[in-house]
Parts: structure tokens; C-alpha cells; sequence
């Protein structure tokens, strides 16, 4: 989550999943929702499934009434961003001053924050942890809370540790494209095909299944049966045969 306050500042510290810090955010603090305007929050692949669900949205819907379409700084991989309002606060579209209408299904930056990663690997068979940031904004009062956590305890309460853990095929297909040349671009092909295949499933599952997809590669019955109607089995999928195509990885066979 980034905050277009000028104030707002990161300490120069790296933190690791068992560093300390104080925070508890309530409606009783008299800053409550104001971390939730003036921002730019980057939703995952997890995020718009959770979210779309709530809302009884499709995917394609729920894309063209709540983000907006960016190129994720040295990498050119699509990405999206949620749509704020045109108030004069730019706020966010599911807070109201008593709180979030979709807190259980928020997306993956607020359940970070006051804390953001700055490492997107989240491999369970890594040998590297990631490292962890503050973001410290002049009106937030919850550091000024008794709450004491550990970053490995916070990511469990909210939830986020599920979240990167789906997301984690999305995020390793970020961190190899961006360890490639900047004279390497990917096709706008490429990039439709990447935009689609993380942020639209629903268009994604049709493709699969109403174009020569299946006949093109092989894929066994059981993930075509889990596939059809389950979202995040969908993702994982999606996630391997973009490491094939764009990546060369021969995670995906192609039917001879």
C-alpha cells in the first residue's frame, strides 16, 4: 500500500518476520479509516477473487468497476490498482467512517499495513524469509497502542500469510521478469495473456475450456475437473502455464 501523503515516511530498517513493534488499530482512535484514502493499493490475483466473491461480481465486472490498468515499475507486467473515489479525499470505495464494508475479504496491502514487504518471495521451500518495512504516516495513532506483535504473529492474525501463500506463483512470475534486461520486453500479446490468465479467471476458464486450450496441452483430468469450478485451483494453474510460456519452463506439455 503506498500513500500519496508526503509526510508519510519508511524507516530505513529492514525487518524480519520475528522483529517487534506496537500497533492496534480501532474505532476508537480518532484516525480510524484515515489510512484508506489518499492511497494506491495494488491488488494480487488472490484479491480480486476474494473480492469479486463478496460482491457477487463476475471477474470481467468486478475489473471494470472498481481497478484501473498499470505496467508495474521495471518490469512492464500488467497489474491493477483499486479505482478510488473522486472525492476530495480519494478514497477508498468500500471505506465508510465507521469502517471497511469488505474487511473480511480486504485485499492483501491493507492487511499489511502498518507493515509492507519488500521481498515477493514467498516460496515454501525458500530459503529466503523476505525482509519487512514501516510505513509510519504523522496521523496514525495505533504505534502509539500497548499491542505488542511479532510480524510473523501479525501476518497470521491478518490472514496475509493465506494470501501470500496463493499468491506466491504470481509473485516468483514478478521477481523473474524483473531480474531481466530492461531492453527485454514482453509482446502486448504477452501481456494481455498475463493479464488475463492472474485478474480475469472467469474470462480465463472460458478459454480454457471454449477454445483448443485442452487439446493444445496436456493437462490431467483430475486439475481439468478441480479447475472448472474452483477459483484458486484456477490461479495456481494459470500461474504454472504463464512459467511455461513466457518463461520457458516446462512445467506444461505441449500435445504432440
Amino acid at each position: 500500500m503506498d500513500t500519496d501523503n508526503n509526510m508519510a515516511s519508511i524507516d530505513p530498517v529492514k525487518y524480519n518476520l520475528d522483529s517487534e513493534f506496537k500497533f492496534r488499530c480501532h474505532s476508537g482512535l480518532s484516525c480510524f479509516t484515515k489510512c484508506c484514502r489518499g492511497i494506491t493499493i495494488i491488488l494480487t490475483p488472490y484479491d480480486i477473487i476474494r473480492l469479486k466473491e463478496i460482491l457477487s461480481l463476475s471477474s470481467e465486472e468486478f475489473l471494470a468497476i472498481y481497478t484501473e490498468p498499470q505496467l508495474l515499475e521495471k518490469t512492464d507486467l500488467p497489474i491493477v490498482t483499486l479505482k478510488l473515489l473522486d472525492d476530495e479525499q480519494k478514497s477508498c470505495p468500500f471505506v465508510r467512517d465507521d469502517g471497511c464494508l469488505v474487511y473480511t475479504h480486504r485485499p492483501t496491502a491493507c492487511r499489511y499495513y502498518p507493515a509492507g514487504v519488500a521481498s515477493l518471495n514467498f516460496k515454501e521451500d525458500s530459503d529466503d524469509q523476505g525482509f519487512y518495512f514501516f510505513v509510519n504516516e504523522p496521523h496514525c495513532l495505533g504505534f502509539e497502542e500497548d499491542k505488542i506483535w511479532t510480524i510473523r504473529e501479525w501476518r497470521i492474525d491478518q490472514g496475509v500469510d493465506i494470501h501470500d501463500q496463493i499468491n506466491a506463483g504470481w509473485m516468483d512470475l514478478v521477481v523473474k521478469k524483473r531480474s531481466f534486461p530492461k531492453n527485454i520486453m514482453l509482446t502486448e500479446k504477452s501481456k494481455n495473456m498475463f493479464f488475463t490468465a492472474c485478474y480475469d479467471v472467469d474470462k480465463f476458464r472460458r478459454f480454457i475450456f471454449e477454445s483448443s486450450f485442452l487439446t493444445r496441452y496436456k493437462v490431467d483430468n483430475e486439475t481439468v475437473e478441480k479447475i472448472k469450478k474452483d477459483d484458486i485451483a484456477l490461479l495456481e494453474f494459470a500461474f504454472g502455464w504463464l512459467d511455461t510460456i513466457l518463461f520457458k519452463n516446462e512445467q506444461f506439455k505441449v500435445s504432440e
